[in-house]
C-alpha cells in the first residue's frame, strides 16, 4: 500500500496527501514537493506559509474519514464490528453489496492483505465512481473487483469467507448469500431501522442460518480536564443495526 499522509491544521482541519513524483498536490492547500513531506514525517510538523500543520502516515481511520463521499457511510464504530464479528482475516474472500463511497470496502480491503480478495457489486453508476476513485486513492484496487449488478439476483463467486451488505433489502440477498458462503461463512446485514432488521433476520432463519443475531454498537467519547472527567455531550448514537448469522 502506497504511503499517504494526513495534515491537520490548528483548528483541526484534515487534508490528506498521497506523495507520488517530485511534486505532490494536496487539495485546498496547493502543492508540495514530496521530499519536504518526508522530511516534515520526521517531526510531525510542517510550515506552509504562515500555517503550521501536524503530519503523521495516515492511518485506515485517517483515510477513511478524510476520503471524498457521495453516499452516507458507515461509521468507523461499525466497521470495527462488522471485520470483527465476520472473522475477516489476512487471506480471506469476501463479497459485499453496495459500493456506498468505498469506506467499508477500504477497510476490509486493509485487513485481508495481498492475499484475499473483495468483490463489490454496486448498481448505481454514481456510487461505483465515487469508491472506484477512493479506493484507487488507497493504492487498494489491485485486490478488489467491482462488479455492475443487483448481488440479490446472482452472487457469481463461491466458497466466500463474509457476505456483506448495504442495501436496503438484505432479506432478498439471503438465498444468493448461502449459495456463496462456505460452511460457516459469516453473513452481515447493516440496516437502519428495526423493520429492516425483523423482515432479515425472518429470511436468515427461513434459510436456515444459525447464530442469528442482531446488535446495535453506541459510541461515548470521555471529555479529560483539569477540572475532572466526565462524559461528552455528544454521543455517536444510532447509526444502523448489524444483522449477522452464519451458514
Amino acid at each position: 500500500m502506497q504511503k499517504i499522509v494526513l495534515l491537520t491544521d490548528e483548528r483541526g482541519k484534515r487534508y490528506l496527501a498521497k506523495p507520488e513524483g517530485e511534486m505532490t498536490a494536496v487539495r485546498g492547500l496547493g502543492t508540495i514537493r514530496s521530499d519536504s513531506l518526508d522530511e516534515a514525517l520526521k517531526s510531525g510538523q510542517l510550515a506552509i506559509g504562515s500555517k503550521i500543520f501536524s503530519i503523521r502516515v495516515a492511518s485506515i481511520d485517517d483515510i477513511i474519514s478524510a476520503m471524498d463521499r457521495k453516499a452516507q457511510m458507515l461509521t468507523t464504530k461499525d466497521i470495527a464490528m462488522i471485520v470483527h464479528h465476520c472473522d475477516i482475516r489476512p487471506g480471506s474472500n469476501v463479497v459485499e453489496g453496495g459500493a456506498g463511497s468505498g469506506a467499508l470496502s477500504i477497510a476490509v480491503l486493509a485487513r485481508i492483505g495481498p492475499g484475499g480478495r473483495l468483490t463489490t457489486y454496486e448498481l448505481r453508476e454514481d456510487f461505483a465512481d465515487i469508491a472506484r476513485r477512493n479506493i484507487e486513492y488507497a493504492s487498494l484496487s489491485e485486490r478488489w473487483t467491482l462488479k455492475m449488478g443487483d448481488i440479490c439476483e446472482t452472487i457469481e463467486e463461491r466458497d466466500i469467507d463474509a457476505v456483506l451488505l448495504d442495501i436496503p433489502n438484505p432479506w432478498d440477498c439471503t438465498a444468493q448469500a448461502k449459495l456463496a458462503l462456505r460452511s460457516g461463512g459469516a453473513f452481515c446485514a447493516f440496516v437502519p431501522n428495526v423493520n429492516q432488521v425483523e423482515s432479515a433476520v425472518r429470511a436468515l432463519r427461513a434459510g436456515s442460518f444459525s447464530d442469528v443475531r442482531t446488535l446495535e454498537n453506541l459510541q461515548r467519547e470521555m471529555v479529560v480536564h483539569d477540572g475532572g472527567v466526565r462524559p461528552s455531550h455528544e454521543m455517536l448514537g444510532h447509526t444502523g443495526y448489524l444483522v449477522l448469522a452464519r451458514k
